[in-house]
């Protein structure tokens, strides 16, 4: 290089390209939270699901349990009979969880067992949303008043 003259010095060129692959590294890798994130949520619903799913049959099989003693003439605790015309009634509650029971009707009639009912029924406390205000169609009501 010559004595007098200057390096020049050019920063390097930010185009178009660069640009685009900046933004395509931004976008990948909120795709990749979200992904993540997504996989964590199915992980919690898979999770609840296996439990609630393992609870019902343990109370299945304590209701099937139950069925068996009843056919080999034992009562077991729990177990409230009601006679009628038609047969014994038997009716027994497995509990599932803190909000579900299995409910168990069995009518005994000679010596056939009928299964009438088989159910998983709620036991939480239920109370109706009563706040919401519809509009009746009256155009002088004011909802706001």
């Amino acid at each position: 290089m010559p004595v007098g003259e200057r390096e020049r010095f050019s920063p390097p060129a930010v185009g178009g390209g660069s640009l685009l692959v900046i933004f395509a590294v931004l976008c990948l890798t909120v795709f990749a939270l979200l992904s993540l994130s997504t996989v964590q949520a199915d992980g919690r619903l898979s999770d609840a699901s296996t439990k609630a799913v393992t609870a019902y049959y343990a109370a299945d099989c304590q209701a099937e349990d139950i069925l068996a003693r009843l056919r080999d003439g034992e009562l077991p605790e729990g177990v409230t009979v009601s006679v009628s015309p038609e047969g014994d009634t038997y009716a027994y509650e497995c509990p599932i969880s803190d909000t579900q029971t299995l409910a168990v009707e069995v009518l005994l009639k000679d010596t056939t067992y009928t299964v009438l009912r088989w159910q998983a029924v709620s036991t939480a406390d239920w109370e109706p949303d009563t706040g919401l205000e519809l509009w009746d169609g009256d155009p002088v009501t004011d909802l706001g008043a």
